[in-house]
């Protein structure tokens, strides 16, 4: 018998996750059951839009978690949504969220931005399981990496993207299998630091102030300058004034 499983998700590393569920489905005993997404438009059209995957499995999608069906498996890689424990309560066995920090360190949003204004030294890919808080749930599997001196965050993103995607493939059979260890992060956070990052603290951290200092201003930029999102920038007058890089055109930093 299948192991009926809904997924959550969305933007590229989203689309890549699918797209292998897809592929190893049959191999796994796998059903995917039913997709909820949004599209977003900062990654572009191209392997970028799970609607169209599921459509091309005729995979129905859900307009609302409302909709969730009874499953085995709710599995979400970057999902825009809460859960509420109504939704939880769909999957039999485990609802699971692949979160691209390390945990308990980084929950939230905008967490490579973060973790580069804190100057980690480590980051990484986290598989936990969903409650009804942001990014609380007992971690199943993790992999961490060293963070390079003076990285960009588009450099952070990639770095983690990869290292997320080799989880979920690493993970998911474990995962099917049931064979895995719960730890809760209060076990965690007695030797980690913690937070909790919300998406509108990024607006905030995008405007620069030139009196605090050089070394503080690149930093900032470092941590904020993300193609295809707003840059950092000054206020002058009232108005933004954006910082762009010479030379991205060419792709460098």
């Amino acid at each position: 018998m299948s192991i009926r499983m809904v997924f959550l998700g969305s933007k590229p590393i989203g689309y890549q996750c699918l797209q292998y569920l897809l592929e190893k489905k049959d191999a796994l005993g796998l059903e995917i059951v039913a997709v909820r997404t949004r599209m977003r438009k900062e990654f572009g059209a191209v392997g970028n839009d799970l609607a169209g995957l599921a459509a091309q499995y005729d995979i129905p999608l859900l307009s609302s978690l409302d909709e969730l069906p009874e499953c085995d498996i709710i599995y979400s890689v970057q999902h825009h949504e809460l859960l509420k424990a109504a939704h939880i309560q769909k999957a039999k066995r485990i609802a699971v969220n692949l979160h691209l920090a390390p945990l308990p360190e980084y929950r939230g949003c905008n967490q490579f931005s973060f973790a580069i204004m804190d100057e980690a030294t480590e980051f990484g890919a986290t598989l936990h399981a969903i409650d009804t808080r942001i990014d609380h749930g007992d971690v199943l599997f993790e992999q961490r990496f060293s963070v390079p001196e003076n990285c960009w965050v588009n450099d952070l993103y990639e770095l983690t993207f990869s290292a997320a995607l080799s989880l979920f493939r690493e993970s998911l059979k474990p995962l099917l299998d049931g064979d895995y260890k719960r730890t809760p992060q209060s076990e965690l956070a007695r030797f980690r630091s913690t937070s909790l990052h919300f998406r509108e603290e990024i607006g905030a951290l995008k405007q620069i102030d030139l009196g605090k200092g050089a070394a503080l201003v690149q930093k900032t930029i470092r941590a904020t300058y993300m193609p295809g999102f707003e840059p950092p920038y000054l206020l002058i007058d009232g108005k933004k004034v954006h910082f762009s890089l010479e030379n991205e055109a060419h792709g460098g930093n």
